[in-house]
């Protein structure tokens, strides 16, 4: 039996209503006549306040409130993928053709198309024991993605039924589990609650990186499969450009991007993109791989909360099939903006500017569910997280950076200065932390090189004894310098152009596998290496900066994998000999 109740007052997006007994916390209810969707956030006797994820206004005090019996829940199956879906998981193309462009309130479409068939290749028999996480069989949701069927967790059994091969739509029965005399039909489809971790068997450690194809990122701030990184950075740095790269480049199975109170035109360009590239290596559409969930900044700001969480609870869902997820949150401050109204609305005590005292834990709460996990199934699967955060004034101090950074593991700071120099990534190197270099060391000297963390941690000297000397020469002037000072510069000047710097939009340049990014960095490092022994000897700065292979190791960057792989034994040759003739002809008076 349903329960109901009626408004007794609406203040924008949140709605109270009494005499709503039998009511539960986060149950989803129907307000009004349209039925608008709603949740219960809160309970005080016999009234409830809701917060509407559709706009209020015609609303009226006396009008009912009625509950669904079940918690705000994502349906779980084949079809998620190529589809964008908005914070509480209705498909905009299907709102569209029901409603147009104006879309009207209390539409609640199905998730996933109840008419499309999927070929199911069944994967157990009869008589089997399943449990939470056991593989039914798997249905192809895209050529690129296997669609395992799982076992819903909270159920377990003998398997009484197996539908054979064939095709089937999400609702049919393919699989009967017998548990205590009782039959317990299973679908291709199941649902789950969006705010309920998904469970697993235990978390394994964050030894394995998620190659992202960004230099400044692998070789200095790399993020772990199963990590959590954080992207502070104020308007015009580049974050959502660089969560975008992300989506397309990183080294996951499937990437999910939650567009949390984003605006329209970004979203719609992400969209255009993501239509218009294949994943890498192949001749598949990055589509093929992607789920988007908009709530753009003109949509209900109560959605915005539930989004994330939606978005978190499908990333845990292809985790349990065993695949590597990235889900990027853009921006968790946005998000937290809607929790600050809902604490206003809800007349809660306030804590740092006006978030509510609750924001670290809701923040811990949902970063909790990133990982790399041993599923129920006994596959190793990740969910890896990247949070974008939006600092007013590009004020790092502020609530929810602050925050973030205390759950993160990995904090890429985006400089205004940087971008102001059109230096992207905009990633400050002297700001910037990961905290899984140590447990990823053996990683990259096994599949890299030997030597990595040596050239990494050379590389990343020389950019802090770069700041140490411009900060000298910001004191006393360029003239203190000694020459092997102004080579100092002029290399550690080479690693942030020829290296950091990184065009998301070049064919080439926008992507950059492991092993070439580390031979770019180590020829740089020889080069400064054989230079400094030339200046040690009295060869001019200048006539060695002028040398053609200096030229060559700029072009480093854009030449295609195969080029360079040809081309790397030949500059590093380069280096050698030329800077070797310039000495001879030095010293033999050829060179003035």
């Amino acid at each position: 039996m349903l329960m109901k109740g009626v408004i007794s007052r609406i203040v924008g997006p949140f709605v109270v209503a009494k005499n709503v007994k039998g009511l539960h916390m986060y149950e989803l209810v129907r307000v009004g006549e349209e039925g608008i969707i709603g949740e219960i956030i809160g309970l005080t006797g016999d009234s409830a306040f809701i917060q509407v994820y559709e706009e209020t206004v015609g609303l009226r005090p006396g009008e009912k409130i009625e509950g669904t019996g079940r918690p705000l829940s994502v349906e779980l199956g084949p079809g998620l993928i190529r589809h964008i879906f908005d914070g509480i998981q209705r498909p905009l193309h299907i709102l569209q053709e029901m409603a147009g462009f104006l879309i009207k309130r209390g539409l609640t479409p199905n998730a996933l198309d109840r008419s499309k068939k999927w070929l199911f290749h069944p994967m157990v028999e009869v008589g089997s024991k399943v449990s939470g996480g056991s593989v039914l069989g798997f249905v192809d949701e895209t050529p690129v993605v296997k669609h395992k069927i799982l076992v819903p967790p909270d159920v377990g059994g003998v398997l009484g039924y197996i539908a054979p091969e064939g095709e089937y739509t999400v609702v049919d029965t393919i699989a009967e589990v017998l548990r205590e005399d009782k039959k317990i039909s299973l679908r291709l489809m199941h649902d789950w609650p969006v705010r309920r971790p998904r469970p697993y068997k235990y978390k394994a450690p964050p030894d394995t990186p998620l190659v992202t194809g960004q230099r400044v990122i692998d070789t200095f701030f790399p993020l772990a499969k199963g990590g959590i990184a954080a992207v502070p950075g104020g308007f015009g740095t580049g974050k959502t450009v660089l969560q975008h790269t992300l989506a397309k480049y990183a080294g996951a199975d499937i990437a999910i991007f939650v567009g949390c109170g984003e605006r329209g035109n970004e979203m719609a360009g992400l969209i255009d993109e993501i239509l218009e590239l294949k994943i890498p290596g192949t001749e598949y559409p990055l589509l093929d791989r992607t789920v988007l969930i908009v709530n753009t900044s003109n949509m209900p700001i109560a959605a915005r909360e539930a989004s994330v969480y939606t978005g978190i609870t499908i990333a845990e869902y292809y985790r349990d099939m065993g695949y590597n997820v990235i889900l990027m949150a853009d921006s968790t401050s946005r998000w937290a903006e809607a929790l600050r109204e809902i604490c206003g609305r809800l007349e809660e005590m306030p804590g740092e500017e006006g978030y509510p005292a609750y924001l670290t834990t809701r923040l811990a709460e949902f970063y909790a569910r990133a990982g790399r996990v041993v599923t129920l199934s006994g596959e190793e699967g990740s969910v890896a997280v990247v949070g974008a955060v939006s600092p007013p004034g590009a004020d790092f101090s502020e609530p929810v950076t602050q925050s973030t950074l205390r759950l993160a593991k990995v904090f890429w700071a985006l400089d205004f200065a940087l971008a102001h120099r059109r230096h992207f990534p905009a990633i400050n190197w002297l700001m910037s932390y990961s905290m899984y270099l140590d447990s990823m060391r053996d990683w990259y000297e096994k599949y890299v090189a030997s030597d990595w963390a040596r050239v990494r941690e050379e590389a990343m000297n020389l950019l802090r004894e770069e700041e140490e000397l411009r900060e000298l020469v910001a004191l006393l002037g360029p003239e203190i310098l000694t020459e092997a000072q102004r080579l100092t510069l002029e290399v550690a000047r080479m690693v942030r152009e020829y290296f950091l710097r990184q065009s998301a939009f070049h064919p080439v340049d926008a992507y950059c596998p492991p092993d070439k990014t580390y031979h770019m960095l180590k020829l740089i490092l020889k080069l400064r290496e054989k230079m400094n022994d030339a200046v040690k000897r009295g060869i001019p700065l200048a006539k060695l900066l002028a040398l053609p292979v200096v030229e060559e190791v700029a072009r480093m960057k854009i030449l295609s994998y195969d080029e360079f792989k040809k081309s790397v034994d030949r500059i590093e040759h380069d280096v050698d000999e030329q800077i070797e003739m310039l000495i001879e002809k030095v010293i033999r008076g050829e060179e003035a």
